[in-house]
């Protein structure tokens, strides 16, 4: 399936939403994968509705769990405003998962045999305007030294691949070890299965946030994944984000005393 020809008929939103810019905490959220928003002209990918609001197109529940935290946090967050299928903000450019040709166990056709110049026009088009927003925020809390902690928002499926996935949620870290074993041990609460790098685990092929907006900025970073059934509805992300919410500001509180 073919994109359309010409750039307005290919972005009709902002490749970025910054809310709450100002916040106070020293968590700064980022949700790469809050939408399934695919412009008109693209015609799907040449999917139909139903596998655009699958899990392959975006993080269910993840945009909404992530806006009710900024707000209970404080904190700045960003949204990438595109499906992950068109570009995903959380992949460097040279995986081969940047613009998947296959999701899960669906064919993409959209994304088929790319000419140079479409892969070129999604990265300036929906890629770099995100991560250039989140460096630049990055960039001016160091500069007036201002602490931060980059925490992104997703979730993931209760089923992959035909096997069930046991967590409730995850925390993914690579080198922020005591932060994010921090975090898993203050979402442990009964009936609650909180794991450490599950379902995923963080690498350079795979990841941008934490590699790069974290690591190489010499500040803590961790992805939370969050079950999708759990967070798919309002009530059941706005829950979430009051449980998270109460683990961040506790861990937070206790840096401050030691």
């Amino acid at each position: 399936m073919a994109p359309a020809s010409t750039p307005d008929q290919r972005a009709l939103a902002p490749a970025v939403e910054i809310v709450n810019e100002a916040g106070r905490s020293p968590y700064v959220l980022i949700c790469e994968h809050a939408s399934n928003f695919i412009p008109a002209g693209y015609h799907g990918l040449g999917l139909g509705g139903q596998d655009l609001d699958r899990h392959i197109a975006w993080d269910i529940g993840a945009a909404t769990m992530a806006r009710a935290l900024s707000g209970l946090l404080d904190a700045p967050l960003f949204l990438a405003g595109y499906s992950r299928l068109l570009i995903d903000c959380n992949r460097p450019l040279e995986s081969p998962t940047s613009i998947p040709v296959k999701s899960e166990n669906s064919e993409i056709p959209g994304n088929q045999n790319l000419a140079e110049d479409e892969r070129g026009y999604r990265q300036q088009t929906f890629y770099w305007p995100f991560q250039h927003a989140v460096a630049r925020h990055l960039d001016t809390r160091q500069a007036e030294g201002r602490p931060a902690i980059v925490v992104g928002a997703h979730s993931f499926t209760p089923i992959f691949h035909g096997q069930p996935r046991p967590w409730h949620a995850g925390v993914l870290f690579r080198r922020s070890h005591r932060l994010g074993e921090a975090l898993v041990a203050a979402l442990g609460e009964p009936g609650l299965v909180v794991a450490a790098n599950e379902p995923y685990s963080i690498d350079d092929e795979s990841d941008y946030t934490v590699p790069v907006h974290g690591e190489a900025r010499g500040i803590e970073a961790m992805l939370i994944e969050i079950r999708q059934d759990l967070i798919g509805t309002t009530s059941g992300a706005v829950a979430w984000a009051g449980r998270l919410a109460r683990a961040l500001e506790a861990l937070s509180q206790r840096d401050k005393r030691a």
